[in-house]
């Protein structure tokens, strides 16, 4: 029962009860789909609304925790998924696997190319801040979205064929993964419910590892005063890296999730409009709140498919929900209502 108590600790309790969230609505939603309780149009969201959450959770670490101000989160998942969609149809090709293996295989790999993506990016572009740090990024994002749209890659007998001018490949009766514009095609859906859940365990566990470690209390340092932390020894320069790169590589991970969830889907579904909507998650779920952040994913994310009903006014009432929740989130009377409630609880327990 010790371990029980030590999680309850105050903490560690914000902690516990984000993994408790997250397994919660897991069993809820498979128990509602089940008993056929929910319809096909929201069963469909279970992956998204999985993606988006690990998307979302690593800007934070990167906005809310580091604060450094990233609008390049729609990049680093198409990086995810075009290249989770290459591994993906190589590996079917080349031998039969099994689905949750090449699952697993390709979201490693989308993973680690965003990864590595943004280690290479946050060298030159970390020595920004502020609104230039927001426009380079947002700009790597577009040259990402742009460079996929001319990258036609295709694998047969005799390996892995890419071109850059139209679709000049050869393929001696082998397999078009990439087509140019038409982004991944035929790429073998095996994306679950269950893995997405598992993701955000993993993401959750990453997060709280970085955070409440020594290297989590520097990157705070950092974001707080860095000519302070710099005086003390910190390299700011490699905790701001550190930061990043966590932040990219989780959404590759989310982004190849994403992209194995369909069977094709092009590179301008991850342009800069997705990068300002998975910032309106962190936002309005509260910056370094990792709890916010996952219920105001998911509620901004199936706001609008509830609201298909109401046709062309439905854009109208999700931009409403937003202003309300931004006001309501923004208002002190209201946090300090909070504020007293949680050391009511606190005083309590002691």
């Amino acid at each position: 029962m010790s371990w029980i108590r030590k999680c309850w600790e105050p903490a560690n309790r914000q902690r516990t009860m984000s993994y408790a969230l997250v397994l919660v609505a897991f069993v809820v939603c498979s128990l509602l789909k089940a008993n056929g309780m929910l319809t096909r149009k929201y069963v469909s969201l279970f992956v998204p609304v999985c993606c988006y959450i690990v998307a979302a959770l690593g800007l934070n670490l990167n906005v809310g925790i580091s604060g450094e101000l990233n609008l390049g989160q729609a990049g680093f998942m198409s990086l995810g998924a075009f290249g989770a969609a290459i591994v993906s149809g190589i590996l079917t090709f080349q031998a039969p696997l099994p689905s949750l293996v090449v699952l697993i295989i390709s979201i490693l790999a989308g993973m680690i190319l965003a990864g590595l993506v943004g280690w290479l990016i946050s060298i030159p572009v970390l020595k920004l801040e502020g609104d230039y740090l927001a426009i380079v990024t947002l700009a790597f994002g577009q040259i990402i979205v742009s460079i996929l749209n001319n990258i036609y890659l295709g694998v047969d007998a005799n390996g892995v064929h890419v071109s850059f001018i139209n679709n000049t490949l050869q393929l001696e009766g082998g397999k078009l993964i990439l087509s140019g514009p038409m982004g991944a095609t035929g790429v073998q859906t095996a994306a679950s419910f269950a893995v997405g859940i598992v993701l955000i365990l993993l993401a959750l566990l990453l997060i709280d590892h970085t955070m409440f470690s020594k290297q989590g209390r520097a990157i705070m340092a950092c974001r707080d005063n860095p000519i302070a932390a710099q005086t003390i020894g910190i390299k700011v320069s490699d905790q701001k890296t550190r930061a990043f790169v966590i932040s990219a590589a989780l959404a590759g991970a989310a982004g190849a999730l994403y992209g194995l969830n369909y069977s094709s889907f092009s590179a301008s579904k991850f342009d800069f409009n997705l990068s300002i909507l998975i910032l309106v998650y962190v936002v309005l779920g509260g910056l370094g709140n990792m709890i916010g952040t996952m219920v105001a994913t998911t509620l901004l994310v199936v706001l609008p498919e509830a609201l298909r009903f109401l046709s062309t006014n439905r854009m109208l009432i999700y931009a409403l929900v937003l202003i309300g929740i931004m006001l309501a989130t923004n208002n002190a009377q209201l946090k300090l209502f909070f504020a007293r409630l949680r050391m009511r609880k606190e005083n309590h327990h002691a």
